[in-house]
């Protein structure tokens, strides 16, 4: 039952049906150039790329740079990989000369910490262990774990008690770090400066998190659907997108019980999981922005997402409401 966590973390670099200009000559691509895919698993759960290229080895080359890209970033913040450096430092609490992106994906998560004033935490793990724990048990409480049994796991719990210097990374013993709310959109902004420096100026790269990289090949915007959280294979709204990534957050990605009552989305101030929305989308200029906030707006009243606005890179919010209404934010 309690499998990987997955927020349809998948990797899929398309161009539009007219065709990708990637080539550093700028010309166009034709309509019916075939597209060269790659399928496998980034992150835990099914990866796939999909570059549309009238140079079938260039594309071969662009797909195993992005692959190595992710693969190499993968081994640093991967919860399931045995080796991994966050894998480390759970286990031991310290991590000394720990790589510089682990270093920089922390470092922002603490900001991100502040800004939304502790409701983004990349140390709600022990919330997490002690959920799975609950309800991989023969008949658990429908109710949940018990108030003392979440009290002792929000002892646990506070980002602004993570070190983080470049030289080591030190927390106290029995904490425990996930960085499932933002390295999704961290590993996509990554793939997406690779791309960009190799010279692909119109693509879509989506990694859990999606990104545009500028607008499609004929000057039109992107459209990224956002999936209704009601309807398994519906599309609920399309966000029209030019150079910007977008995330979607729902405690419908991943739930614990039949009823839906606990997910993946956790408040570290209670203990209990997001209910306020059926889901939230954010729109930012990069990937790490959209998924660390679309995480922790989905805890905040209305209110406090538009105050909140004009001081965090998003210029748009959509959220379907708990009676399934859609409404619009904008910065």
């Amino acid at each position: 039952m309690m499998g990987m966590i997955s927020r349809r973390r998948f990797v899929r670099i398309s161009a539009a049906a007219a065709g990708l200009g990637l080539l550093p000559s700028g010309h166009p691509v034709r309509a019916d150039t075939t597209p060269v895919t790659w399928r496998g698993t980034m992150l835990g759960a099914v990866a796939t790329m999909e570059i549309h290229h009238e140079d079938r080895s260039e594309a071969e080359r662009l797909i195993a740079q992005a692959c190595s890209e992710a693969r190499r970033l993968e081994r640093l913040f991967s919860l399931y990989l045995k080796e991994s450096a966050l894998v480390e430092l759970n286990r031991t609490g310290i991590l000394i000369g720990p790589p510089a992106e682990m270093v920089d994906l922390l470092s922002t998560s603490q900001r991100y910490s502040r800004l939304t004033g502790g409701l983004f935490d990349v140390t709600v793990q022990p919330l997490w262990d002690l959920y799975a724990s609950h309800f991989s048990q023969d008949n658990p409480d429908p109710a949940g774990p018990v108030p003392a049994a979440i009290a002792s796991a929000l002892a646990r719990i506070g980002s602004g008690r993570l070190s983080v210097e470049r030289d080591r990374i030190v927390m106290p013993r029995g904490m425990a770090v996930t960085l499932n709310g933002i390295a999704q959109g961290y590993v996509t902004d990554k793939v997406v400066d690779l791309l960009r420096s190799q010279g692909v100026g119109h693509s879509l790269v989506d990694m859990g998190e999606t990104r545009a990289i500028g607008s499609r090949p004929d000057g039109r915007p992107w459209e990224v659907g956002i999936a209704d959280p009601n309807v398994p294979g519906h599309t609920e709204t399309a966000l029209p997108v030019v150079d910007r990534a977008v995330s979607t957050s729902g405690g419908y990605g991943f739930q614990f019980d039949a009823t839906g009552r606990f997910n993946h989305l956790f408040d570290p101030r209670t203990g209990g999981c997001a209910g306020r929305y059926r889901s939230l989308t954010t729109v930012s200029r990069n990937a790490t922005a959209a998924d660390a906030l679309s995480t922790a707006f989905s805890l905040m009243p209305e209110e406090e997402i538009r105050a909140l606005l004009p001081h965090v890179d998003v210029e748009r919010v959509h959220l379907i409401d708990e009676a399934g209404r859609p409404l619009d934010l904008v910065a």
